[in-house]
């Protein structure tokens, strides 16, 4: 069963993830993505990713992340390739945040270039050290990027959740509209960027971004040595 789907419409890459449930992180999930990506890097000039309505991503997948510290490392290790992967996207990435993005959703959020969400009741935010886990220094350092510097503290070490307007105000969104012209605006949006020259928007992400995924790839090996899973519910 294939968790995500794939549109192409007019040079932009739609990236719909989908598995029924959560929209949790699994092995699948960042597979699937990381599939949809490379096509789009061949056949598309920007990318928009999103979920499906009122649950963009629950995060890494718990199932993993609760058999035991070995199961946790190795899906944070794997999850921390993808989401640099989104981070260093040479194109322009647009996430449109569909509904609930928590924990490595929230991540996933913070890795667009633009974030737009969709108004709701809606939660975001990084909750790990409201179930017992300290923040990885991957979920610091892009969370340092790009949330305002007011809000950096209630949203790691407090664990704070937003909803999508209190979103805008932290940084994980830079707006919120109806949920009803969410994906047409994000793919306008996304139409917008890759108008800017191309090598040049690539080059300038990346002078922008490595110094921060360059830290998190030296650190990740000994952040996974002290990762302390969530306890099993």
């Amino acid at each position: 069963m294939t968790v995500t789907d794939y549109i192409l419409s007019d040079k932009t890459a739609i990236i719909r993830m989908d598995d029924g449930k959560a929209n949790a992180l699994s092995y699948a999930m960042m597979d699937e993505v990381e599939a949809a990506l490379n096509r789009a890097e061949q056949e598309a000039s920007a990318v928009v990713i999103t979920g499906r309505p009122g649950r963009f991503c629950a995060g890494f997948d718990l199932r993993e992340m609760t058999k035991g510290a070995d199961s946790a490392r190795a899906l944070v290790t794997r999850g921390a390739d993808f989401l640099l992967r989104l981070y260093l996207f040479p194109k322009p990435l647009v996430v449109a945040c569909s509904g609930h993005a928590l924990a490595g959703g929230a991540l996933t959020v913070l890795t667009g270039d633009l974030r737009i969400g969709a108004q709701g009741a809606f939660r975001i935010g990084l909750n790990e050290v409201q179930i017992g886990m300290p923040v990885p220094i991957l979920a610091m350092e892009l969370a340092r990027d790009r949330l305002n510097p007011h809000a950096l503290q209630e949203a790691t070490l407090f664990a704070r959740i937003y909803t999508p307007d209190e979103a805008v105000e932290a940084g994980y969104l830079d707006r919120v509209i109806d949920e009803a012209t969410l994906l047409e605006e994000a793919t306008r949006e996304a139409a917008r960027l890759a108008a800017l020259p191309g090598n040049a928007y690539a080059r300038t992400k990346t002078i922008l971004r490595e110094r921060t995924v360059n830290y998190v790839r030296q650190n990740l090996e000994m952040d996974m040595i002290r990762l302390t899973p969530p306890a099993a519910t």
